[in-house]
């Protein structure tokens, strides 16, 4: 009599963020000091204090870099791009196209600022790290934190022709509200549809990134941005997620109901916020794909990277007149 072989038990990409049911549950942000204007604060925002730890690969860390460079600090606060090959050392200072050693620190890995913050850290190293060079310590990992103080905090280093309102008080908490959303069903969606270990939680999480598309897709029927005229910070932690969406999360995370392109708002919007002042310095696409496609070899055992697709994000969007 034939029996059916036992199925290989499933490795997660990263198991202790994993559910015993398959949920990609991701782990809390460690740094959460908060740097402010006032006089007499522990983190006193001052222009080059700081320095900025990103991944030209990662939708987190881009969203820090165009806040930063949306209110004119590039001058304020400096920033070095790691590897987009992560291996399992972590993120990785090298020289390379787009990405350099770190000159701040000499740190060869980014794990290297973590122990140097925390020497009992056990969590996983993630971007974006704001670093602070007086305490010679971490002062916040968390992108929602950072950006929030780069439109505040800093708001008197930027440049004056940087000084959109990002986070306009009569719609606080109706944006805290579409935030949060996006981030549950599109940014972190992607992630639980990808990173799952069980058809049951990949179809729950997947379905749900369509759901909300298909509302966002709605919404942006009659209006430029999510919030009328207004271009907000809920719109660019939308954009992170749509630019990589395509090139990797349509594939690579198997979130392949349909792709942005067959969305004709959400693909002009795209197109629209790309082709802004300063963002498209901010995309980099062969960091994404490689990122992506060769460091989770558990989802992409070949590491094969893949040509496509051509997404034409210069062409134009038709968004104007709304």
């Amino acid at each position: 009599m034939e029996t059916t072989p036992a199925a290989a038990p499933v490795k997660a990409q990263f198991q202790q963020e994993q559910s015993s049911d398959g949920e990609f549950q991701r782990q809390e942000d460690e740094f959460r000091d908060w740097i402010s204007a006032a006089e007499g604060a522990e983190f006193p925002a001052v222009a080059g204090r700081y320095h900025l730890y990103i991944s030209l690969a990662c939708p987190w860390a881009c969203r820090t870099l165009i806040v930063r460079n949306l209110k004119g600090l590039q001058k304020a606060v400096e920033v070095t791009v790691v590897d987009p090959v992560r291996d399992d050392r972590g993120w990785a200072f090298r020289e390379g196209p787009g990405h350099s050693p770190d000159p701040v620190n000499g740190f060869r890995f980014l794990s290297e600022a973590y122990t140097a913050s925390k020497p009992d850290f056990q969590g996983r190293v993630t971007v974006p790290v704001l670093w602070d060079r007086e305490k010679g310590r971490i002062v916040n990992n968390s992108e929602d934190d950072i950006c929030r103080m780069f439109h505040e905090a800093f708001a008197a280093l930027g440049d004056p022709a940087g000084a959109a309102d990002l986070f306009p008080a009569d719609i606080a908490e109706q944006q805290e509200e579409l935030s949060q959303y996006i981030y549950e069903k599109v940014n972190n969606g992607v992630y639980r549809a990808g990173f799952a270990t069980s058809q049951k939680e990949y179809e729950k999480a997947c379905r749900e990134v369509f759901a909300a598309l298909d509302t966002l897709e709605e919404r942006l029927a009659g209006s430029r941005w999510l919030f009328g005229s207004r271009l907000v910070e809920t719109d660019w932690r939308l954009f992170c997620t749509l630019v990589r969406f395509d090139a990797v999360y349509h594939g690579h995370f198997k979130c392949n109901v349909r792709r942005i392109t067959d969305y004709p708002n959400l693909e002009g919007y795209l197109r629209d916020l790309y082709q802004q002042p300063g963002i498209a310095d901010t995309v980099n696409l062969d960091h994404i794909k490689r990122h992506y496609y060769i460091t989770h070899d558990d989802i992409n055992p070949t590491r094969i990277v893949p040509i496509g697709p051509e997404l034409h994000l210069d062409q134009p969007h038709g968004r104007g007149k709304r």
